[in-house]
C-alpha cells in the first residue's frame, strides 16, 4: 500500500530548523559565558605565578571584575538579541512593518528602501539602551570611558548620517540589480559589493575616520626615526605615521594599520604612546607588520570574498523560494518585489546557522597572532614585546585567567599566558 502521508512543507521544516538552531546556539552561548564567569571568579584571589612579579593583585582583580561584569551583561544581551530576532521573524514583526509600508507607499523602490531604513532605525533604537549602559555604566565603573553624553550623541548622529549617505545608494543599487539583472543578479551584485568594500578601505582613513577623531603626524622625532628604521628593515611603506586622540573616548590603548596600498597609514592611540616605552611601541608595531608580511590581511580579504560569494549565491536562490519567507514568519508580497525582505531575512538568519563555525575562525586568528609575535621577536626585542603585551593586558583589564573552553570558542587573540610561553619557547 502506498504511503498517503503528505510531505512536510519546506516552510515548516525551515521554521523547525531555525527554532532549534536558535535555541541550541542560545544555550551554548549561555553555557560558555557561564563557564567564563565562574572560571574568572574562581581565580580572582591570586595572580597566576607566571605574572606574580609583573602584575599586582589589584590589577588582576580589576581585570577579573571587568571581565565578569561584561560577561554578566552579555547574558542579558543574548536574551534581548534572541527575543528581538524572534520578534522580527516568527512573531511577524518584519512582515507587519513591510505590510504597513506597502499600504503607505505602495509597491516599488521607495517602499523597499523605506523598509531597509526603518529596520535599521528600529534596530538601532532597540540597541541604544544597551550601548548606553555598556559605555556609561560598565566602562565608566572601571575607569575606561572618557566620553561625554554630548560626544556620544554626536557620534550617533554622525554615524547615522554617514550610514545613510553611503548605505542608501548601495542598497538602492543592490535592489535594482536584484530586480533587473536576471537570475544571475547575485554574481553581479557580489562583484559590485566587493568593489565597494575595497573602495571604502581606500577612502576610510582619509575621509571618514577624521570625522570622528583627530589624526596628527607623529611628532616624537626619536620614536619616528626608530619606527621608520623598523619599517625600512621590514620592507614596508606607509603614507604616514599618525597619532589618534583615542583618549577623548576611552582609556583603552591600541595601534593599527588602516587602508590599502599607497593609502596605508600607521595609527597610534595617544594612550598607547603614554603607556609604552619607545622599544615597546616598536615591538607592537613590528607585530602589526608581521600580519602584513604573513599576508594575514590579504588572506582575510580573500576569505571574505569567498564567503560573500557563497552568501550571495545562496541569497539568489532563497529569494525565489516562497517557503523561505513563510518559514520565517513573513508573508511574501504577491504583486510587489520581495528583494528587501529577502535581504533582511537573510541577514537575520545567517548568524543563527553560521554560529558554530566561530571556533574555526577564532583558532585561525590565534594562529595568525602567534605568527605575528614570532615576526616581531625576529625584528625587535623579545623582552620589549613581552612587557608591552603585559602592559596592554593590564591597562585594558584583560583577564589573565580565562576559561580554556571559552578561549577556544571565542578568543581571536591567545591568552597572555600562552603568548608569553610561546615567546619563551
Amino acid at each position: 500500500m502506498a504511503d498517503s502521508t503528505p510531505p512536510i512543507p519546506l516552510s515548516l521544516l525551515l521554521t523547525s530548523a531555525f527554532s532549534l538552531m536558535l535555541l541550541a546556539g542560545l544555550m551554548l552561548k549561555f553555557w560558555l559565558d557561564s563557564r567564563q564567569i565562574r572560571h574568572v571568579a574562581q581565580h580572582r584571589s591570586e595572580v597566576p605565578a607566571i605574572f606574580s612579579h609583573t602584575i599586582t593583585l589589584a590589577a588582576h582583580q580589576k581585570a577579573a571584575d571587568y571581565t565578569v561584569a561584561k560577561a554578566n551583561f552579555g547574558l542579558l544581551e543574548l536574551a534581548l538579541g534572541a527575543s528581538v530576532l524572534v520578534g522580527w521573524t516568527l512573531l511577524g514583526g518584519l512582515s507587519s512593518l513591510n505590510q504597513a509600508l506597502l499600504g503607505w507607499l505602495g509597491a516599488g523602490m521607495t517602499q523597499q528602501l523605506a523598509l531597509l531604513a526603518a529596520f535599521v532605525l528600529i534596530s538601532g533604537l532597540i540597541d541604544l539602551p544597551v550601548t548606553l549602559y555598556r559605555t556609561f555604566v560598565i566602562e565608566e565603573r572601571f575607569g575606561f570611558n572618557k566620553m561625554t553624553l554630548k560626544l556620544w550623541l554626536l557620534d550617533v548622529l554622525k554615524s547615522t548620517l554617514i550610514g545613510a549617505l553611503i548605505g542608501l545608494p548601495i542598497a538602492a543599487l543592490m535592489l535594482w540589480m536584484m530586480g533587473a539583472a536576471g537570475s544571475w543578479w547575485w554574481l553581479w551584485a557580489w562583484g559590485v559589493w566587493m568593489g565597494l568594500n575595497l573602495l571604502l578601505l581606500l577612502i576610510y582613513p582619509t575621509f571618514i575616520a577624521p570625522l570622528f577623531n583627530k589624526f596628527a603626524p607623529l611628532e616624537d622625532l626619536a620614536l619616528k626615526a626608530r619606527v621608520t628604521a623598523l619599517m625600512q628593515r621590514c620592507g614596508f611603506a606607509a603614507k604616514g605615521l599618525f597619532v589618534m586622540d583615542g583618549s577623548k573616548r576611552s582609556a583603552h590603548a591600541n595601534a593599527y594599520f588602516t587602508g590599502l596600498g599607497a593609502a596605508k597609514r600607521v595609527v597610534f592611540y595617544d594612550t598607547l604612546l603614554t603607556k609604552l616605552s619607545a622599544g615597546e611601541v616598536e615591538a607592537v608595531l613590528a607585530h602589526e607588520l608581521g600580519h602584513f608580511k604573513h599576508k594575514h590581511v590579504l588572506k582575510r580579504i580573500v576569505s571574505m570574498f569567498a564567503l560573500s560569494l557563497v552568501g550571495f549565491a545562496l541569497l539568489g536562490w532563497l529569494a525565489t523560494q516562497a517557503w523561505f519567507y513563510i518559514g520565517l514568519g513573513v508573508q511574501p508580497n504577491l504583486g510587489a518585489p520581495n528583494d528587501a525582505l529577502a535581504l533582511l531575512l537573510f541577514m537575520l538568519v545567517v548568524p543563527v546557522f553560521s554560529f558554530l563555525i566561530t571556533p574555526f575562525f577564532a583558532q585561525l586568528s590565534r594562529k595568525h597572532e602567534f605568527e605575528a609575535d614570532a615576526y616581531a621577536m625576529a625584528h625587535t626585542s623579545g623582552p620589549d614585546l613581552a612587557s608591552a603585551l603585559l602592559k596592554l593586558y593590564e591597562d585594558n583589564a584583560s583577564t589573565l585567567t580565562p576559561d580554556p573552553v571559552y578561549v577556544k570558542f571565542y578568543y581571536s587573540h591567545p591568552p597572555a599566558s600562552e603568548r608569553l610561553a610561546r615567546m619563551a619557547a
